[in-house]
C-alpha cells in the first residue's frame, strides 16, 4: 500500500470521530505494510485530554504487539500532530510520521514547532506532511464551519 492508501485509512477513522461529535483526526500506525494500530480522537467522549488519534492509535498498537516500543513503525494521522502526540511518538520509537492537514495552531512537526529536528533530544523521528492534505483540511474546515453555525442558531 502507499502513504496515501494509509492515509485514506486515517480519514475512514477520523470520520468515526466525526459522527460521535469529536473533531475529526484519525490515525493508524503500519509495521512492515500491515494496520497494526488504529485510533481516532475521542477526548470528549472519554473524558480524557489524551485521547487524540494518534495516542489512541499508539495505544492500539503497542497492546497488540505486547511492547511500547514500536521500533520499525510509521504513524499516519490526518492532521499534524501536536507537542503531546509527538512526545509520544519519539517515546514510542516511531520511526516514521506521516501527516495530512498541517496545524498553524498547535502543530509540533514544523508549522509551531519542529521537536523531530531538535538534536538534543534522544529520538529523530522522520517526518512528512501533506499526504491527502486537501481532503483532511477540507474534512476539519467542514467540521468547524458546522459546529460555528449550530452555534449561531441557538
Amino acid at each position: 500500500m502507499t502513504d496515501s492508501d494509509y492515509m485514506q485509512h486515517a480519514l475512514a477513522l477520523a470520520r468515526l470521530a466525526e459522527v460521535a461529535g469529536e473533531v475529526p483526526v484519525g490515525a493508524v500506525v503500519v509495521k512492515d505494510g500491515e494496520i497494526i494500530g488504529r485510533g481516532f480522537n475521542a477526548p470528549i467522549s472519554r473524558h480524557d485530554p489524551t485521547a487524540h488519534a494518534e495516542v489512541q492509535a499508539l495505544r492500539d498498537a503497542a497492546e497488540r504487539i505486547g511492547n511500547y516500543r514500536l521500533v520499525d513503525c510509521e504513524l499516519f494521522v490526518t492532521l499534524e500532530p501536536c507537542l503531546m502526540c509527538a512526545g509520544a511518538m519519539m517515546h514510542a520509537r516511531i520511526a516514521r510520521v506521516v501527516y495530512g492537514a498541517s496545524d498553524f495552531k498547535t502543530g509540533a512537526c514544523g508549522s509551531v514547532l519542529s521537536v523531530f529536528a531538535e538534536q538534543r533530544l534522544n529520538h529523530h523521528t522522520s517526518v512528512q506532511g501533506g499526504v491527502l492534505a486537501e481532503e483532511c483540511s477540507a474534512m476539519l474546515s467542514n467540521f468547524f464551519a458546522q459546529r460555528r453555525a449550530q452555534q449561531k442558531t441557538q
